[in-house]
């Protein structure tokens, strides 16, 4: 195919081409992370009261069951994208994720129903992330074969906005709410609002996207009869696409969801959970840092036209894996001194046997319900076996069965249960989180034209929707729940981090070695 035969696309299409992209997308992903946000309320709206460590863990998982199903959502919608065409999928995917999220804010909890809640709420979160495996591979397709080849990098990463836009609406949204409302009432109807607004978004995005035209590209493609019958199995069967693959699943796709799920999701698990901060002053404080990714994301894609995708990227993800630890560390340091303070002076040592804690059951020993403790006050602990179950508190022994008095112990030695509002020092907090947006900005701003240009036009759709959604799902998506397994196995609430740490560094190293050069590529080879 000439690679100058397709028509340009004029400004006023592509206008409407992105809005209508951005737009949806943004509904994608305020419907996805609301689930995220409200994942510490679901542990007890949806799950078995008693162990309230697995019920946040449970909800967590939940929550990356809906990634880890996007894959299939990829494959589904992808290789429909390359044979009926970008906009009907474009369309169709929109229609899913609008009405499964519609349908979480009518779910009975587990008060209500029993079992029957969550197995709902699990059948609901399957449909969004199929929902989201078809979308995000098609907005980036679609959006990237209508922008003007000299500046794909600027005008594509406007997409890559709207996921911070979606957790900053659905997370003031949910502060607006939190401070109106009483905790009783946030917990018994509030917490359903943002999903049941979510309807007047999905009407919005559909008459948009109605009123698109397909792809130019795939447009040309069908007139000359040029269309893959099997654009799935001719990835694989391509070995050049099929590298490409792996390298979008392994460094590009894998990288971006990590540095966003560290930053924008497990940061706001982790000043609740861990730092103890108030749930509304972490959402505020994660939302002003997050408005930072605006005018960042924007300035990576427009230097990725002047000096190329791979130095941007390769610079985010270098960032991200020198600054995850010492960031996490901070937002401890300046967000709860006295906590840090505890767990540097006072030394907590489990000794006994039986001591298999897991968060999957109920703690059955003794010296289990006392990790299980441990695991739920956020308080760091080194394990030991031994023929009696002792615990010490700071070299001092208390009664170790008794749950009321190892908690009165923590306080004597100066736990403190929750942070300080006199002690947190906010300013610092958005700036520790600012490394983790640079990072974030730096992948995500050259991200949608780099997927595009990777790949040929005949199975663009597939190729970059299931690499890029097995990347984000199992990786990225899983990243919040593994890094809570990991810290409460490990009796450390930061040793969970290191996770994407290695991750991140594999996939620098990818990079590093393979990862081309892709600016003004062709897109109708």
């Amino acid at each position: 195919m000439n690679p100058t035969s397709t028509a340009p696309t004029s400004a006023a299409v592509q206008t409407r081409v992105a809005i209508a992209a951005c737009f949806g997308t943004f509904l994608e992903w305020y419907d996805f992370l609301t689930f995220a946000a409200l994942a510490i309320y679901f542990g007890a709206l949806f799950f078995p009261p008693d162990n309230p460590v697995a019920a946040l863990l449970a909800s967590l998982a939940t929550f990356g069951v809906g990634m880890v199903v996007r894959p299939l959502g990829a494959a589904i919608f992808g290789s429909l994208g390359d044979r009926i065409g970008r906009r009907k999928v474009f369309i169709a995917t929109i229609v899913l994720m609008g009405i499964s999220t519609f349908g979480v804010g009518l779910l009975p909890t587990y008060a209500q129903v029993g079992l029957l809640a969550p197995a709902l709420l699990l059948l609901l979160r399957l449909l969004q992330g199929m929902a989201m495996g078809g979308e995000i591979g098609g907005a980036v397709v679609y959006l990237t074969e209508h922008a003007p080849a000299q500046k794909r990098g600027i005008y594509t990463s406007v997409l890559q906005l709207m996921g911070p836009l979606g957790i900053m609406a659905s997370t003031f949204q949910i502060v607006l709410l939190q401070g109106w409302l009483s905790d009783a009432e946030f917990r018994d109807w509030g917490w359903r609002v943002p999903f049941l607004l979510s309807i007047v978004l999905l009407a919005i995005s559909l008459k948009s996207r109605l009123a698109l035209h397909e792809s130019p590209v795939f447009a040309e493609l069908r007139a000359q009869n040029g269309l893959s019958r099997t654009p799935l199995a001719d990835c694989f069967r391509d070995r050049h696409t099929l590298g490409r693959m792996a390298l979008l699943f392994f460094c590009i796709s894998a990288g971006g969801s990590l540095l966003f799920f560290s930053s924008q999701v497990y940061s706001t698990v982790f000043l609740k959970n861990v730092v103890k901060l108030d749930p509304k002053d972490a959402g505020t404080i994660v939302m002003v840092a997050t408005l930072a990714l605006f005018p960042l994301t924007i300035f990576c894609g427009w230097l990725s036209d002047r000096i190329g995708r791979r130095p941007v990227l390769l610079a985010g993800l270098l960032i991200g894996v020198i600054g995850i630890l010492p960031v996490f560390h901070g937002l401890l340091h300046y967000g709860n001194p006295a906590l840090e303070a505890f767990h540097r002076d006072v030394k907590i040592e489990v000794h006994g046997s039986g001591c298999d804690y897991s968060p999957f059951r109920k703690a059955a020993s003794d010296c289990e319900k006392i990790q299980e403790l441990f695991a739920r006050k956020g308080v760091n602990y080194t394990l030991a076996p031994a023929a009696a179950l002792t615990i010490k508190v700071g070299g001092s022994d208390t009664a170790a069965t008794d749950a009321t008095a190892v908690e009165a112990a923590l306080v004597v030695a100066g736990w403190p249960e929750k942070a300080d509002p006199a002690q947190v020092d906010r300013g610092m907090l958005i700036i520790l989180l600012l490394i983790l947006v640079v990072a974030v900005a730096a992948i995500t701003g050259p991200q949608t034209a780099t997927l595009a240009e990777l790949f040929p036009a005949r199975t663009r759709y597939s190729a970059v929707a299931l690499p890029h959604n097995l990347s984000a799902g199992w990786i990225g998506g899983l990243s919040p729940f593994m890094v809570t397994f990991l810290s409460v196995q490990s009796g450390n609430a930061l040793a969970g981090l290191w996770y994407p740490v290695a991750l991140l560094g594999m996939a620098a190293v990818v990079g590093l070695l393979f990862l081309p050069e892709t600016r003004n590529a062709p897109l109708d080879r």
